[in-house]
């Protein structure tokens, strides 16, 4: 069946890869920026938006990652961090998220004086905040957060620590994020060492700047249960397009993340800007789900990319054919894959996710 974008925007859809500080609305952007005179590209909502977009449209990680500063600028007190964590909860709610992994590096928060538990506390209030509204409005979501380690930085170890300490106040897990060369994961070896003792879960950015030698780290150093983008494993594959389907011979790492059904936590948009991919027809992840890989859908950064889950799964459907079975298998994969409990993942799987794509099936 043809999907149409009114089917889509109705199918229940689970966000793994999502970044805190990558989602900020424009509007408030330009509020906050204003309560901290901080000077932004542009101060029309509009205006501001495309900007976003565009300056991400470079290509490179490197420019990508550029962008932040501006977002992260305004997100330097508790208030600010509530606020824009709250309307993080209530847009992905309206898209149709019934359950969202929430990540941001909380010593990336800490310019006006915030301790780290402080800005902690601030995102998860605003979170609860957020679900509690979206019921209110007849929208069920449930949030996570994961706590982000700068790559380049040294706070590692007191990161996988604050994680540890608020796994009972809505963090439930770990990640590693910011450039990849020059900075592999076995850098943070010893927080990662720890959050395992503690049995914390855990991802790490792998795969998208930096290829296979970065997953190879990942997994078999560092032991993450999750690779955050992981899409540059094609490199370690050899496929020949044969008359019934491909012919593929998989690297060991390839295999590896094949055979153990290590979830991908794919950004399609995100991927194209920052040169993964020409186009969404030639992303990798169309191969990959093909080859019989553990492919989720995510957004990665909503301001930046310009999208939403919505977005995402349309121009998969428009560009490179998914269908309506195709876009259930990932999502399955993401809700049986997130790092929340097994009852409440297997709750949002029976009572959210499989009744409604039997809905959109009519």
């Amino acid at each position: 069946m043809t999907l149409s974008p009114d089917v889509i925007a109705t199918l229940p859809k689970v966000l793994l890869h999502d970044h805190l500080d990558g989602g900020l609305r424009p509007e408030t952007m330009i509020e906050l920026a204003a309560q901290v005179e901080h000077e932004l590209p542009a101060t029309d909502p509009d205006e501001l938006g495309r900007w976003f977009v565009d300056a991400a449209d470079s290509g490179t990680l490197v420019r990508y990652l550029e962008t932040f500063e501006h977002t992260v600028a305004v997100m330097q007190t508790e208030e600010a961090l509530h606020r824009v964590a709250k309307e993080a909860v209530l847009d992905l709610a309206a898209d149709g998220v019934v359950y969202a992994e929430q990540r941001y590096a909380p010593e990336q928060h800490q310019r006006r004086g915030l301790s780290l538990q402080q800005v902690v506390d601030a995102v998860h209030a605003g979170i609860a905040d957020g679900v509690a509204q979206a019921a209110e409005e007849g929208m069920r979501i449930e949030v996570g957060t994961l706590l982000s380690a700068m790559r380049q930085a040294d706070n590692a170890d007191e990161i996988a620590e604050l994680t540890i300490a608020n796994r009972d106040a809505g963090t439930v897990g770990f990640d590693i994020a910011g450039p990849e060369d020059g900075f592999p994961p076995s850098r943070q070896l010893s927080a990662f060492r720890m959050l395992r003792e503690a049995n914390m879960p855990y991802t790490a950015h792998a795969g998208e700047a930096a290829g296979v030698e970065s997953v190879w780290e990942a997994l078999q150093v560092c032991g993450a249960l999750r690779l955050g983008h992981g899409v540059r494993i094609i490199e370690d594959i050899e496929i020949e397009t044969v008359e019934d389907g491909l012919d593929a011979t998989f690297g060991q790492v390839a295999a590896w993340v094949l055979d153990r059904q290590i979830p991908l936590e794919v950004c399609p948009c995100s991927n194209l800007q920052t040169g993964i991919a020409p186009t969404i027809a030639k992303h990798p992840v169309s191969t990959l789900r093909d080859l019989g890989f553990a492919v989720t859908i995510n957004t990665d950064n909503r301001l930046m990319s310009g999208t939403s889950m919505t977005h995402e799964m349309q121009v998969l459907a428009g560009e490179a054919g998914w269908d309506l079975d195709d876009l259930e298998e990932a999502t399955l994969q993401a809700a049986w894959n997130a790092f929340a409990p097994y009852h409440v993942k297997q709750a949002i799987v029976i009572d959210q996710i499989i009744p409604g794509f039997e809905a959109a099936r009519g």
